[in-house]
């Protein structure tokens, strides 16, 4: 387990699930992958969903269960809780949010593939801090600690992104209905450690079932139910359950979806007939995240006055763009949401989020190692080091 909660064994695996997934789509196997992804499961008459479904509405809701209850803990005990602290990432996350969606719509606008305009904004924690677990031995706390809060506000882009853009015909009647079982969930996770334990244990299990039900039936995106419930979960209770989850999310939930998400065929055509939605991505991801964190970041500084000796340098600004650019999970679930009915278009979207952060991967690697190297150095030459 412990190697489930590493930073870079589950990145790896990550990267090993979406190569196998693509290998998959374009392999003598083929057919009988898609048909297990398009196969149905559940209450036959009473509630059934395909496989691929399940994955990305129901098992994926555990991962952005345990993201909100990271925000949670850094908007109140962590990165985020002073307003202060928040204001340099929250710029520079501002940045890595725009400058992507410029550069996208300045490819693919005007097409059919315009509106996947939202799918290079993600950044992915688990990919970013596992290179920076692998290349980035030497680098100063402030580089981590800026990045992961710059991460968790991504993420909230996403989730907002998500819960606005692709809801529709909302059954207020479900939300209601969701809001009741949040509260019930609440209330419970205060409970755990009274001798109404058990219980309140039945409780989490009943509520938190009845909230994503009554979430997807509303016609919001089920994942949000995830969302809603690590916001909304006791602090205490709510680490535990992040921690007991963690491995599985890690070793099952998310190489499930990786892999789930590059079933993707690749098309036999040449690089012009390629879709906007490919080249948008393509260039979005590492090209505007870097561009946008690092001059977004860099601007934010001076305007704030960052004393000299905590500010982050332009080198170490442009390894966290870099990693930035690592879209994968969250993109890839952007992707099959913003063309979910066109997909000639989200196939070549979801190769484009492969490739872009493939290409951010390496550039991140690049960079962090030569930041380690620096930083390295520049401490050995320290006198009294």
């Amino acid at each position: 387990m412990a190697l489930l909660r590493s930073a870079r064994f589950p990145a790896l695996l990550l990267l090993i699930a979406a190569v196998v997934g693509l290998v998959l789509a374009n392999s003598p196997l083929a057919d009988a992958a898609f048909a297990v992804k398009d196969a149905y499961l559940g209450v036959p008459g009473v509630f059934e969903m395909s496989v691929g479904h399940w994955i990305q509405d129901g098992l994926l809701a555990i991962f952005f269960f345990i993201a909100a209850v990271e925000l949670q803990f850094e908007l109140t005990s962590g990165q985020l809780a002073s307003p202060k602290r928040a204001v340099l990432p929250a710029l520079a996350a501002a940045g890595g949010v725009l400058v992507p969606i410029a550069l996208y719509l300045a490819v693919a606008g005007g097409s059919q593939a315009a509106s996947g305009w939202p799918i290079p904004t993600a950044t992915d924690i688990a990919f970013a801090l596992g290179v920076l677990a692998v290349f980035g031995k030497g680098l100063p706390a402030g580089v981590r600690v800026f990045l992961l809060a710059l991460a968790i506000l991504d993420d909230i882009v996403g989730i907002v992104f998500i819960a606005v853009l692709f809801t529709s015909d909302v059954d207020f009647g479900m939300i209601l209905l969701a809001l009741g079982f949040v509260v019930v969930f609440a209330v419970c996770s205060r409970l755990l450690d009274t001798r109404a334990r058990h219980a309140a244990l039945a409780g989490l299990v009943v509520s938190a079932l009845g909230t994503w039900w009554a979430v997807y039936e509303s016609g919001v995106h089920a994942t949000i139910a995830g969302v809603v419930l690590g916001l909304a979960m006791a602090q205490q209770p709510a680490m535990r359950a992040r921690h007991g989850l963690e491995p599985w999310v890690n070793g099952i939930v998310l190489p499930l979806f990786a892999l789930s998400a590059a079933l993707v065929v690749i098309p036999a055509v040449s690089a012009r007939e390629l879709s906007p939605a490919f080249w948008g991505v393509l260039v979005a991801l590492p090209v505007g995240k870097l561009v946008g964190i690092a001059l977004a970041g860099g601007i934010a500084q001076r305007v704030l006055k960052v004393p000299r000796e905590s500010a982050l340098s332009a080198g170490d600004l442009l390894a966290a763009g870099a990693l930035g650019g690592i879209g994968f999970t969250v993109s890839l679930l952007l992707s099959e949401l913003a063309f979910a009915g066109a997909p000639g278009i989200r196939d070549q979207a979801t190769l484009g989020v492969l490739a872009g952060s493939g290409i951010s991967l390496v550039l991140a690697a690049m960079l962090v190692s030569w930041r380690a190297w620096h930083h390295r150095r520049t401490t050995a030459q320290t006198p009294g080091s």
